[in-house]
């Protein structure tokens, strides 16, 4: 038997999850939850009360077992983005961006001006990335913004991700200013050509050494044998085997802050080939104006109902009675349905010489077949089934999950710890969703666990087949 611990270091909890691997399967042992020690100056602490906690609670060994952590206790990895165009590589270096854990706080497309750096400078981010162009593709502006970026002199790190044809232009731009430049492949090397990995790397690796900046971080570090990931990039890759084991899937993630989307699907039959602008398999957004704690008023202010502010004052991190539940309910009602509204694509109807015809423009989600909610809002608070049911209309003005997607709760939050492990034991991972997914289609529990990764009510509707599902005004 081989035992793994995770730690999640998030920031306001960190979460302890420790898994016994036998027969090629990840079971569920354990769980514990302490404060995450930030603004005490080192998170070892909670950490160590997490762990401790968890395996009390198990009966395990404190020395017992591989470590393996991610974190989001520094923040999101603040990132500007540079293209040319809106629809292609702008928004290809976003997806990038997005799948590797940043949040993208400035987009520019086209040439930029001095407004545009004013603008890059007062936003001050952590990582930019710069593309543009298609291989053999518009040489000027790509030059010359790499000009305009390269004399901010912010000191970050900078990916250059456009047309190779001027790569040792730019290289020679970035090195005359003394500034930090690393040279990927293309994100957009072709029309309809999307490549987003090899700048999901560099990111990954700038988030890596941005995380280990919280205090005490390095201590984590002290614990583990293997990489720190950044907690987004966990659940994605979660998101990945499991859509790899049972079909395609989506994943929201509800938070105090944000609202994660994870998406894996190519989209139906149907639908793609009225797809005008590429879009990548394995799609994730992160909306940053939609929590359910630190920007509640933000969600409260998005909403139809004028009073429904009023509502904040029963607002508590961890709800402790109905009315304060009913009112994290509200709220994550609001932004799974404002952030699933922003995550899907949409149908538009346009006129051509041989008359009106429909086109897709951004993620196709008619083909998911699993609806997933975890985060502390869906998982934590009651209804969350019903809220997800709400945005499973199936293909509209809007491409969403259609009536039949079965909804799924992950009560314990353990996507994210086996995304986690996932970088040692891929395949095990993949084969606990998929005996964990038997388990729930048949009404059974697997020997020696509550799921097999994530922990489910075997009762109805919990992990059923969606009934009827309600719609939304805000969602056609």
């Amino acid at each position: 038997m081989t035992v793994l611990t995770t730690l999640e270091i998030g920031s306001t909890i960190t979460k302890a999850n420790v898994f016994k691997l036998e027969s090629g399967l990840l079971h569920h042992v354990g769980q514990g939850f302490a404060p995450t020690s930030v603004t005490a100056g080192d998170v070892r602490i909670g950490a160590d009360a997490a762990i401790a906690q968890m395996r009390e609670h198990c009966g395990l060994p404190l020395d017992a077992g591989e470590i393996f952590v991610n974190s989001s206790a520094a923040g999101g990895l603040r990132m500007s983005v540079h293209g040319l165009t809106r629809s292609m590589t702008a928004r290809a270096a976003r997806e990038a961006a997005l799948g590797a854990g940043a949040i993208v706080t400035m987009t520019t497309v086209g040439a930029m001006d001095e407004f545009d750096l004013e603008d890059l400078q007062e936003d001050n981010p952590n990582i930019i990335l710069l593309a543009g162009g298609v291989d053999d593709g518009e040489k000027r502006i790509v030059v010359e913004n790499a000009h305009v970026i390269a004399s901010a002199r912010l000191g970050v790190p900078v990916i250059y991700a456009g047309n190779s044809r001027v790569r040792r232009r730019v290289e020679h731009i970035f090195a005359d200013a003394g500034q930090p430049l690393t040279c990927v492949d293309n994100v957009f090397p072709d029309v309809d050509v999307l490549r987003v990995e090899p700048v999901r790397a560099v990111i990954h690796d700038v988030f890596n050494n941005h995380i280990t900046a919280a205090p005490g971080m390095h201590g984590l570090a002290e614990l583990t044998d293997h990489e720190i990931l950044p907690t987004p990039g966990a659940v994605l890759r979660a998101t990945e085997l499991f859509a790899d084991a049972v079909g395609d899937a989506i994943v929201v993630d509800v938070g105090g802050a944000t609202t994660d989307v994870h998406s894996v699907t190519d989209g139906s039959s149907e639908w793609t080939a009225r797809v005008i602008d590429p879009e990548p398999r394995t799609k994730r957004t992160v909306e940053g104006d939609l929590g359910v704690f630190v920007n509640a008023r933000r969600v409260a202010a998005m909403t139809d109902e004028g009073e429904d502010e009023k509502r904040l004052e029963w607002l508590r991190a961890i709800p402790g009675d109905e009315r304060e539940a009913e009112v994290t309910q509200w709220l994550t009602r609001e932004a799974v349905d404002i952030g699933m509204g922003r995550h899907a694509g949409t149908v538009t109807e346009v006129f051509t010489s041989t008359g009106k015809t429909q086109v897709v423009r951004g993620k196709d989600l008619s083909a998911v077949r699993w609806v997933v909610g975890t985060g502390g809002a869906l998982t934590r608070v009651p209804g969350g089934v019903d809220i997800l049911r709400r945005i499973c209309t199936g293909a509209g003005s809007q491409l969403l999950p259609n009536p039949e997607a079965t909804i799924i709760i992950d009560r314990d939050y353990r996507f994210s710890a086996l995304g986690t492990v996932a970088q040692c034991y891929p395949d095990e991972v993949r084969r606990t969703f998929a005996a964990w997914i038997e388990s729930v289609t048949s009404g059974t529990k697997l020997p020696s666990d509550e799921g097999a990764g994530v922990n489910d009510d075997a009762a109805p509707p919990d992990m059923t087949k969606n009934d009827t599902p309600h719609r939304r005004g805000g969602i056609p």
